[in-house]
């Protein structure tokens, strides 16, 4: 996914209200950007971190800069790391399009945000006269607080977890159901769950799996010009 314009790097100020950023750009302008996660951002928010922000040319927005991604250093040097919740449907959708996931390659067609069971939405529904359908739910994973370890969730998330029983139900159903966990960031060659942030997620993805529910995590490359899914790595148990 290519950014329309290099992203413009700057220094956070401060995050507040969840959804702004107040940021000191390397103009010398400060500005207010918007903050596209609804998370806590455990460990992505210090004061005078470096940050990359879009910027939109819409004269309807109220801040036409986007915070997109903010450099964090877990002791073995600065990595890119993509806060935008919006972007990890778009990526997985490409990536797929692109037969560059081989676990959900093959489909013969794909649809986006297509409404299922009670009341949701799936992020993407893939769909063919052989394999029949294949539900894929996309979750962002930023958070790492070991070298090379990403988790998941960074704040408690009952979504999260209602997402997962949704899939089980398609799987008892007799279809296929995926859980993708796209992370964010490049340093990231193993994926667990933040099980003492969120013991019930934790245990929600255990009774999924058991349901038949299959998971796999994808790691990105970033730069301020775009964003790549990258490689598979191992999904493993928390503290391995």
């Amino acid at each position: 996914m290519k950014f329309p314009t290099p992203l413009v790097r700057g220094r956070l100020v401060r995050r507040y209200k969840r959804f702004l950023a107040d940021v000191a750009l390397d103009t010398g302008d400060e500005i207010t950007a918007t903050c596209p996660n609804t998370g806590s951002m455990r460990g992505l928010t210090d004061p005078g971190s470096v940050v990359w922000l879009s910027v939109s040319d819409s004269k309807t927005r109220k801040y036409a800069h986007t915070w997109e991604m903010v450099e964090a250093d877990l002791g073995q040097g600065p990595t890119l790391v993509g806060i935008n919740t919006n972007h990890p449907n778009r990526l997985v959708a490409e990536a797929v399009s692109e037969a560059r996931i081989p676990e959900i390659a093959g489909y013969a067609t794909a649809r986006r945000e297509v409404k299922y069971g009670l009341s949701s939405r799936i992020d993407l529904l893939l769909e063919d006269p052989a394999k029949g359908l294949a539900y894929v739910e996309v979750k962002n994973v930023h958070l790492s607080r070991t070298p090379g370890l990403a988790e998941f969730p960074d704040s408690v998330t009952e979504r999260g977890a209602k997402h997962l029983r949704e899939l089980a139900a398609m799987v008892e159903a007799g279809h296929r159901a995926v859980m993708v966990y796209l992370i964010q960031r490049a340093d990231a060659d193993r994926f667990t769950f933040a099980a003492d942030i969120d013991p019930k997620y934790a245990e929600a993805y255990t009774l999924a799996c058991a349901a038949g529910v299959e998971a796999i995590a994808y790691a990105c490359t970033l730069t301020p010009e775009e964003i790549t899914i990258a490689r598979s790595v191992p999904i493993v148990a928390p503290h391995d």
